[in-house]
């Protein structure tokens, strides 16, 4: 069979043979790409025989006059049918080390480590809209539910490093120090089986600082336990980093895991130094934006002010801070636990709710929201990165996602440890 053309992947799992080819919720898309960027470093033998399979069905519904056979199926996918790689962030050609990257958002885990040389051989990431933003940057599609055995068996053997930013939950304790077993139902739980299971050379979690004192202390210390006692990791006492100290103008504090398996000797780990470049909103401050869009009404502003005063010390409104162009701004959250609560940081104000209608007269102070654009920024995601979801969603997701400059630094001080050299 003579294959006359390239088949876009978004065309067939998302638009016009989605209906007919693909169940609303499945790992096709996730196998094929996951096969197409690791054929060339021996990972592709984990997906390959279910690459062939759902390439074989693509090519059967595209040709239906042709006779498509598994051999035809393996030579479209080693010959390039599918057009994946037109992509800003594409895998790293001669890379220096494997990772995985679990809970995976838009990627921001994914982004430090590229930097640094790796390479992603499993991703994993249940918002669907998170997903499109991954696969626009990275042209790999993550796999759905890592609590499903099915998306759990994909995981290839032997990478070098695990990232994880779970969410955080209550375990049910048992005991009085807590173990594998009482995490059962939680995502750590998941996580931590992932690494008794494919024992990686190295471990880095990241959660909300809020963990260090969740449940009164002991949702951590199980966690720790779990990694040091039941797993067999050297786990250094953890650390909250802020994305400030690392050369973004945002208070982000963020708690960070590091392990290494035991076997490899490593008994100290520190994490990196703050650096000496400081950065003020100013310089990252997006230009020209479309006063109708962003910036709020006299009335919207009023509306902000007095919804403070009514809720002010009582701990179940929202408050907001002008933001001068040289300052930084507090931590962007989309959800969290205690008092974390739903914000939208806008350029010199923050608000509940990311407006993009604003009806009324436009303020003369010129106060607006936060672009999308600024909030990537805020956390070091550079311009090339795309943002093909609406504001909601991008809001949504990059308050998510992580600071990459303080992921990248403190990976790069684990990879030392485990001989991976810049």
């Amino acid at each position: 069979m003579k294959l006359k053309e390239k088949i876009s992947l978004e065309k067939i799992f998302e638009k016009e043979y989605k209906i007919k080819l693909v169940e609303s919720e499945n790992n096709k898309e996730a196998i094929i790409t996951h096969f197409l960027h690791n054929s060339k470093n021996g990972v592709s033998q984990f997906f390959k025989k279910d690459a062939v399979k759902y390439t074989k069905e693509i090519l059967e519904y595209k040709y239906p006059e042709e006779e498509i056979t598994n051999i035809v199926a393996e030579e479209a996918l080693q010959y390039g049918i599918f057009d994946t790689f037109n992509i800003p962030f594409p895998p790293v050609e001669h890379p220096k080390f494997k990772f995985i990257d679990l809970f995976a958002g838009i990627g921001g885990f994914r982004l430090a480590m590229q930097n640094l040389g790796g390479k992603c051989v499993f991703t994993s990431e249940w918002d669907k809209e998170a997903k499109r933003t991954y696969k626009t940057n990275f042209g790999e599609r993550p796999f759905g539910d890592i609590t499903k055995e099915e998306t759990k068996s994909f995981i290839p053997d032997e990478f070098d490093l695990l990232c994880a930013g779970f969410p955080c939950q209550a375990f049910s304790i048992a005991g009085k120090r807590g173990g594998f077993e009482d995490t059962r139902g939680t995502l750590f739980f998941d996580v931590a089986e992932i690494i008794k299971r494919k024992q990686p050379k190295a471990i880095f979690l990241e959660n909300v600082k809020g963990l260090r004192n969740h449940n009164g202390g002991k949702t951590l210390a199980t966690i720790l336990n779990v990694l040091r006692n039941d797993l067999g990791y050297f786990v250094p006492e953890p650390q909250i980093i802020n994305a400030k100290d690392f050369g973004v103008p945002q208070n982000r504090e963020r708690i960070y895991i590091v392990g290494f398996r035991n076997d490899l000797g490593i008994k100290r780990f520190e994490y990196p130094k703050p650096i000496n470049k400081k950065v003020a909103f100013s310089q990252i401050k997006e230009e020209n934006v479309p006063p109708t869009k962003y910036f709020l009404s006299t009335q919207y502003i009023q509306t902000l002010i007095n919804h403070k005063a009514r809720h002010e010390g009582k701990g179940n409104g929202f408050g907001y801070a002008i933001i001068p162009d040289s300052g930084i701004s507090n931590a962007i959250v989309v959800g969290g636990m205690g008092r974390e609560r739903n914000l939208v940081l806008d350029h010199r104000i923050t608000d509940f709710t990311p407006t993009t209608h604003i009806k009324g007269t436009v303020n003369r102070e010129g106060i607006r929201k936060m672009t999308p654009r600024e909030w990537a920024r805020l956390q070091g995601f550079p311009d090339e990165f795309l943002i093909p979801v609406a504001d909601a969603s991008a809001y949504k997701q990059f308050g998510n996602s992580v600071a990459v400059p303080a992921i990248q630094a403190t990976a790069n001080e684990i990879l030392k440890l485990i001989g991976i050299k810049k």
